[in-house]
């Protein structure tokens, strides 16, 4: 079983977004969210948590902003694409997932 790191990705921060948010709005998001995690309970190792803006220590920046993670397992990415079908994220304005496979340690 392979593991993936995911990457929530939107144009705003994730503080922002919740400061932005209703009280009832960030009620429906987390029904949202809790669905997605009762459906791909299976699958789901960590579901993760938001995070703060990122400080980039050097290089240049990036225009968008990584607003939380999770890990999952699938058989292949294929698999793990589907883990996503219909989750809530898609529905932010901005908003984009992005799968990394977590490869084993070199000599481990």
């Amino acid at each position: 079983m392979k593991k993936f790191l995911v990457l929530y990705r939107s144009n705003i921060s994730a503080t922002e977004r919740m400061s932005r948010s209703t009280a009832e709005q960030a009620k429906a998001g987390m029904e949202a969210w809790s669905g997605w995690a009762k459906r791909a309970a299976g699958a789901l190792i960590e579901l993760g948590a938001p995070l703060g803006e990122s400080i980039r220590l050097k290089g240049s920046a990036n225009p968008d902003y990584i607003g939380g993670f999770s890990i999952v397992q699938a058989e292949s990415v294929d698999a793990a694409k589907k883990i996503f079908d219909a989750h809530p994220h898609f529905d932010s304005q901005g908003g984009s997932i992005e799968l990394l496979e977590l490869l084993p340690m070199p000599g481990a």
